[in-house]
Parts: C-alpha cells; structure tokens; sequence
C-alpha cells in the first residue's frame, strides 16, 4: 500500500508568448504587513487611534511609505502554490486534468500538491502489473456504463503526440460531474466516521500524473504511505522501493515526502510513530533515495505535522533531533475554521487572521533550535477543514483568509505555502467543476502576475481630527509590499506592488508618501459580482466581471491607471492591488 500525496514544483520564468493561465497562483510573493502608528519593522501591531466620530466633518487619512533600499525578505520564487486532492484519483479526475492544462502552463503555477483532508488514511496499493490489466480497478469504474468509452477516449488522447489541451464532450463531463457528487457523499461519510477505505494507484494513473505534470511545466513531489509498519514500529519500505524502482525506470524527475501528519497515527492504525522514530523513517527513505541513481539527489521534505499544540511541538523536536539534516525543508499544515460550522462574519474576523502568526513562531524556534536556517513551507493550508463549506470557503468572503495568510508567512519568511486546493470534493478549490475560477482563482492570479519575492517594509502614520477615545482602526486595514514581479514585462524593475485588505464596513483613505509620492499608480480592485455579495463566487476587476473567455484563455486584466499624486480610496470590505511604477527602487531594480 502506497499512500500518495503529489505537488508540482515549478521555478521556470514564463515566456512572453505564454498563455494566461488558470494557475497562475504561484507567484513569489513578499509581503510585510503594515501596521499604524509608524512602525518600521515587521510584527509591530499597535493600533492608529480612532476613527470620525459620528456627525464629525473630517476623514481618516492614512500616509503610508515604503523602504526601498533594502528588502527585509527574500522568499522562494515558487512562493504561492497549489493542491491537488486525492480524490481525483478516486472519483475519476485525474482522466480529465488535461483539460485544464492550458491553465496551468504557466509559470504562475509554482505547486499542485495532491494530498486529501485525511490522507494518512488513504491507503494506495500501488500495483504495476500489465496496465491492460487495471481497467477494473476502482480509478476506472464510471457510470451507467460508460467507464469503457471514457477509458478509450483517454488512451486516444494519450496517443496525441505533444502536450495538448483534453477537449471531452459534454455528455462524458456531465456524467463526470455526476460520478464525482456520489464519490463527495462516499467521502463526506467516511470523514465523518473516522473510516476509509483504500485507494488503488496503478501504474496507468502514476503515468497519467506524471503525464499531467510534465505537460504543465510542474514538477511532482510524491508522498509515501508512513503507515506501513513493521513489527518494531519501524518503517516497512518495501512497497516504497517498489514505487521507486518503477518511477526510476520511466526516468520520472519526482520528489519525495514521507506521510502526512504523523501525529494522529494512533487514531488510524491503533499504535502511535513518535518523532524520533520518524526521523529514522526519514533516514532510512533517504537511504534508499541514494541507493537508485535517479533519486540520489532528490529532494526531501517533511514531516508535514498538523497544527503545531503542545504533543505536536514535541513531536517536531523529536524529529528534528534525529532527521532535522535530513529534508530540505520542514513542513506543517494548517485549516482556519471548521467548515462544517463557518459562517460569513468568520472570514472578517481579524482574530482569526492572526491565529498562524502564533504557529509559524512555533514552528521557527523549533527549527531554528536544530537546523538554524532551514526553510520551512506551510504545506497544506485551506479557509476551513472538513471539506469547507458551498457559498463560504470557495466565495469572496475567504479570500480576506487567503490573501492576508500570503502576506502574514510571506513576512515571516516562510518560504512557500501551498493551498488546498486547486481542484477536489470539497469547497476549498479555487476552480469548480466545470473548471470556471472562484474568487480566490482571479486573487491567486493578480499575486502570481504582480508580486515578487522580495518583501518591502512599510511605514504607516495617521492623522486625524478630534479624535474620539476608545475607537481605533486596529487590524482591519492590513497592507503588504513586494518588488513587482520581473515576470511582468509591463512594469520596469524598480516598481513597487502593495496589496491592501479592507476588512472596515467604510471606505479608507491612503495617501502615498516619500519615495511613492507623485508616482502614477495601477490600480487592481478585486470586489464580489452580483447580488450575493460577500457569498458571490464572481468577481469583478476595476468594475468589469471576470470569466474565462475559452477553456485556455483568460481574459485581459486590465488596470485601472491613477494620476500622479492621487489619494488611493479603499472601498469597504474588498481586496486591492496598487503597482506604483517608476519608483526606482534600489532594492527592486536586481534579482
């Protein structure tokens, strides 16, 4: 049994003649929040005394500068990165990703990470007999009898020589889409009661993976089944070599990982692995990684441990004592709010934003005790747990969740985050079934289009008229600066991008001070489409709706240009994108 979890990793620059693509998530991304009252260094979070009171003639203006000498971040290119779910596999996806791939053949899209909620439970019995032989395996049963024309039209379609876009007809996605609803029910109950069954990779789907990936200028990370266990407790590796022979043999350029939250074994297979013993699970896999040519150099990463309480903490330093050498980089996982209990006002609660920054200190002196300087990756990170929840965690609301978690990890240098994800059972994902983008798609976007990996501090002052005791702005007003992106070829080296997230119920006022002042700005601004509101899964940019003009082309994101000098208006509850070009800055002009 062999338990996979795959996300794709890709730092290639994108041509000019590049699409637009879907995925285009996965943009370096710097940022530093700002906070008011002049602060000068990440972190510092007192709050800008008051706000107008009611009846009083006068407005909050806000005077923000950015230190463009130096960057007070460098984070990895590959930064912003998405998930793949499992059960793709299972409820019959994965033959229809090639759809999408005309989305994702960008070099917005630095990770596709496959995992699924509870994927220590899912059992992968890797089997790579005679591929003829695997049709009746559980990836390939479909419905009303139609499981034998979709497997021939995908083998027709692994004969079309080059990477091209899957074109299917309608009537095979509408019975997909049917297939994937009763596999939703299947997992929600299973999920439920803490019981899974297994799931069957063949050597069909590794190759249709691997197919994907490559075709999409990605590259696979691959996690192995932790839960097979020998009778000391020791890691039972055999099914694990097999796998790596195999993928050794196709010459696959994959990388590995080892489990997947580790620290919940003993409610799924009744004995408990504790740090330590994973670490030398970890040196034993990377043994095995140097005994076959094509992996003796392959990266490593783990332990992918949950939200980092007290047996968890534990649990890391355990396996940073034995292992901490070992992975290129340590990973953990984090989901905001139960899904199944979220409500809208959830997703605007400035406490909730902030629970990571208490986790991702955690996890760095843990670190920085064992291995000082190893990069760590928030591997897994969704709205909500439990699969979200239709019209919240896949709406506009979630991405005030999204966008400021990018700028919070991106200020504390972590170096890549990977969200869950890009397309699944749940309501998590950023595009639906019909592989149309939701809200936190075209946010993902304008990042991956506009940020670039270097993080800029960011000074903030207010200034006010008769201010009224006891009401401050506090933390709803929260603002990011990055070097644009040198992917943007519309944008000279030297511009400076700020992303803004209004979380207040009025609009704010931003006059943009010292090296910004009389710079001209571009302005992007991400607000809900239609009568839903904060629930609407459409958005518009600059006041024009945004939708897919074919299954590979996106449409043009234009922006809105600001005469030099103007004071930038920040409408109530939305998102925000500010390039304030030909600033020049020192620390922007190299890479």
């Amino acid at each position: 049994s062999e338990l996979i979890r795959g996300f794709l990793l890709s730092g290639m620059p994108c041509p000019s003649s590049c699409p637009p693509g879907l995925l285009a998530l996965m943009a370096p991304g710097l940022a530093l929040m700002a906070t008011f009252s002049l602060p000068s260094q990440a972190g510092d979070r007192r709050a800008l005394p008051v706000e107008k009171p009611p009846g009083v003639k006068g407005r909050t203006l806000i005077l923000l500068d950015v230190n463009t000498k130096s960057p007070v971040r460098i984070i990895s290119e590959n930064f912003l990165s998405l998930q793949l779910d499992p059960s793709i596999i299972h409820d019959g996806w994965l033959d229809f990703l090639r759809k999408a791939m005309g989305l994702l053949q960008q070099p917005v899209v630095a990770i596709v990470f496959l995992m699924w909620d509870r994927c220590w439970v899912v059992f992968l019995n890797l089997q790579f007999p005679n591929i003829s032989h695997n049709r009746g395996s559980g990836f390939y049963h479909s419905l009303v009898g139609q499981r034998l024309d979709i497997v021939r039209s995908d083998i027709a379609l692994d004969k079309q020589k080059g990477c091209k876009i899957a074109q299917h007809p309608d009537i095979m996605l509408e019975l997909q889409r049917e297939k994937a609803a009763q596999m939703h029910l299947v997992l929600l109950k299973e999920q439920f009661s803490n019981t899974y069954s297994n799931l069957t990779l063949t050597a069909r789907s590794l190759d249709k993976l691997y197919n994907f990936a490559d075709c999409s200028g990605l590259h696979l990370i691959f996690a192995l089944n932790a839960l097979r266990r020998n009778p000391n407790n020791s890691w039972n590796s055999s099914n694990a070599l097999s796998l790596l022979k195999y993928s050794a043999s196709k010459k696959y350029n994959i990388s590995w990982e080892l489990g997947n939250e580790p620290n919940n074994y003993r409610t799924l297979i009744g004995r408990s692995v504790n740090g330590s013993q994973l670490g030398k699970d970890y040196t034993q896999l990377r043994s095995l990684l140097q005994l076959i040519r094509t992996y003796s150099r392959a990266h490593l990463y783990g332990p992918n441990i949950g939200r980092p309480r007290k047996n968890v903490v534990a649990f890391l330093e355990g396996f940073m004592k034995v292992a901490g050498g070992t992975v290129d980089a340590v990973t953990w996982q984090h989901y905001y709010i139960d899904g199944r209990v979220a409500k809208v006002t959830d997703f605007l609660k400035t406490r909730l934003l902030d629970t990571l920054s208490d986790q991702i200190r955690k996890i760095q002196k843990v670190v920085n005790t064992y291995t000082p300087g190893k990069k760590i990756w928030l591997e897994g990170v969704g709205m909500s747990s439990a699969g979200g929840m239709n019209n919240l965690s896949d709406s506009y609301a979630a991405g005030f969740l999204w966008l400021n978690t990018l700028g919070l990890l991106a200020s504390q240098g972590i170096d890549v985050v990977v969200r869950h994800s890009f397309l699944d059972h749940g309501h998590n994902h950023l595009v639906d079934q019909n592989f149309n983008p939701l809200p936190d798609y075209w946010l993902s976007l304008l990042y991956k289009r506009l940020i670039g990996p270097k993080v800029l501090a960011i000074h903030v002052a207010g200034l006010q008229r008769k201010p009224r005791p006891g009401r401050v702005i506090r933390d709803k007003l929260r603002i990011y600066a990055h070097c644009t992106s040198y992917h943007n070829h519309n944008y000279v080296r030297g511009s400076i991008t700020l992303y803004i997230i209004n979380l207040h119920r009025s609009r704010k006022k931003i006059k943009l001070a010292g090296t910004l002042r009389d710079k001209i700005v571009h302005q992007y601004l991400l607000q809900p489409y239609g009568k839903d509101g904060l629930h609407s899964k459409s958005v518009q940019l600059n006041g024009q709706p945004l939708a897919m003009l074919d299954d590979g082309t996106l449409p043009e994101l234009k922006p809105r240009p600001l005469r030099a000098g103007r004071t930038l208006v920040i409408p109530p509850l939305t998102m925000s994108f500010y390039v304030v070009k030909n600033v020049n800055a020192l620390a922007c002009r190299y890479r």
